[in-house]
């Protein structure tokens, strides 16, 4: 008997192993896959501007162009983990394109690994202006420089309760989207006394981690800690945090030109630490003379806020208010073969994965009521029943949508969802592979924010509809 449990033992850990290699040749073969087509386009586009003696059509242009005015509320495109903003991978659209479906569009680019909160402290400059400020007491806590980027000029500087902005948020950048609002209500933003949650006119969550994913868990942290900090030891997460680590060591101005996760303002550069610094950094150790052990040590990124007790800690102290507007768009693959096969290459194991998978034995459940099959449906990185609207650790306010006309006129305070057949990454990256389902989703979201939104008087109307 001792000898099966020795066997049955050294079988599961060899096919784990095995997963978590198969899981990181994927990965890293996609990144790379990504970040080399990004460095041909950028090398294309740069040998036709010199044949052609201009800039190319077509070509990257770092930056936004000229800041918005505010006579029509833009709408705001934010990214999930691993993303990226315009002006960041040779051009490469995070959405797909999708921004080109409106003249006043904004494509923020945020630590695509940073905590919710940095995030959304990010979001604020860059619209507004100004040196993003994380927070004193923050930015002491988890140990790193309190000011980040400066913006000379915010992408959006009239942006006040008059002249407010729609917001879409995909992935995790749902919740940042969320944490913006709560901070604008509670003024948290210094020198800037005068905000208020009325500055968001809408929310948009497309595929957003409004509750937590279980894939967080099968990623490598340990559901037993309550924090979200502690990783397994050998898991694909480990693999992540040693490269981004390296990444932001080396600092090389070439990566960081065309793609960045974001830990800048943890002055984690080889120039400023070392080789010491790095062994600390990996180690989770305070650098020699005091200093910071890094976001991981800390637990100041992404992942800790994607465990649904780190959601549930978001969704503790942020609201739904009454005078925005919400919408979410929850995506699901089919357990069936024909659902499954449609699925993106990185996420088919997992979606199987997350539909078998049970909170540890013996641990404390996430929040009162928990049941494992409640979050078996999901889209290969995020679970269904956590993408349709914020339920713990208090449920918002909520409508199933079945057919739009049923529910105009759409009332503010209101989560308006649907369920959508797709996976986490149909309605990004690659518009080819999203079809006709990527342009519904996007005009329908785009209609909502043009036509169906509005607190006082009807939409204004557009230049290329008078």
């Amino acid at each position: 008997m001792r000898s099966w449990a020795w066997a049955r033992a050294a079988l599961l850990g060899a096919l784990g192993v095995a997963e978590l290699l198969v899981s990181a040749v994927l990965h890293l073969g996609y990144a790379f896959y990504i970040f080399g087509a990004a460095v041909a386009a950028d090398v294309s586009a740069s040998l036709v501007e010199r044949l052609m003696g201009g800039v190319a059509k077509g070509a990257a242009v770092d930056g936004e162009g000229e800041a918005l005015d505010g006579s029509v509320p833009p709408i705001v495109l934010v990214h999930g983990i691993f993303g990226f903003g315009k002006g960041k991978l040779g051009g490469l659209s995070y959405f797909a394109g999708a921004e080109s479906k409106d003249e006043r569009v904004l494509v923020p680019d945020l630590g695509s690994l940073t905590s919710v909160h940095d995030r959304a402290r990010e979001l604020f400059y860059y619209l507004k202006g100004g040196r993003v400020d994380y927070g004193e007491e923050h930015s002491r806590a988890c140990g790193h420089s309190r000011f980040g980027r400066a913006y000379a000029r915010g992408h959006y500087p009239a942006w006040d309760a008059d002249h407010p902005a729609h917001f879409v948020g995909h992935s995790a950048g749902a919740q940042v989207v969320r944490l913006l609002q709560q901070m604008l209500h509670d003024r948290a933003f210094e020198g800037h006394g005068g905000t208020s949650a009325d500055w968001v006119l809408s929310v948009t969550s497309l595929s957003g981690a409004l509750n937590g994913t279980t894939r967080a868990y099968l990623d490598g942290v340990r559901a037993e800690e309550d924090d979200g900090r502690a990783l397994r030891p050998v898991c694909l997460l480990q693999i992540c945090r040693v490269g981004s680590l390296l990444y932001h060591w080396l600092d090389l101005p070439f990566l960081s030109r065309y793609y960045d996760f974001g830990f800048g303002h943890f002055g984690m550069s080889r120039r400023l630490v070392g080789v010491r610094g790095l062994v600390g950094l990996l180690l989770g150790r305070p650098r020699p003379g005091g200093g910071a052990r890094g976001p991981f040590a800390t637990g100041d990124w992404v992942l800790p806020d994607l465990t649904i007790q780190g959601a549930a800690r978001i969704n503790a102290r942020v609201a739904t208010f009454p005078r925005t507007f919400y919408f979410s768009y929850a995506s699901r693959r089919a357990a069936v073969p024909s659902g499954l096969l449609r699925i993106h290459p990185l996420l088919f194991v997992r979606a199987l994965q997350m539909r078998r998978w049970r909170y540890p034995a013996g641990a404390e459940p996430p929040y009162p009521g928990y049941r494992d099959e409640d979050w078996e449906d999901n889209d290969g990185a995020l679970n269904t029943f956590s993408m349709t609207h914020p339920r713990i650790p208090v449920e918002h306010p909520s409508v199933l949508v079945d057919n739009d006309e049923d529910c105009h006129p759409l009332r503010p305070g209101i989560w308006y969802y649907k369920i959508v057949e797709a996976d986490h990454m149909t309605f990004v990256i690659n518009r080819r592979r999203g079809g006709v389902q990527f342009d519904l989703i996007y005009d329908s979201i785009f209609q909502n924010c043009r036509k169906h939104v509005f607190r006082t008087a009807p939409p204004p109307t557009l230049p290329n509809q008078s």
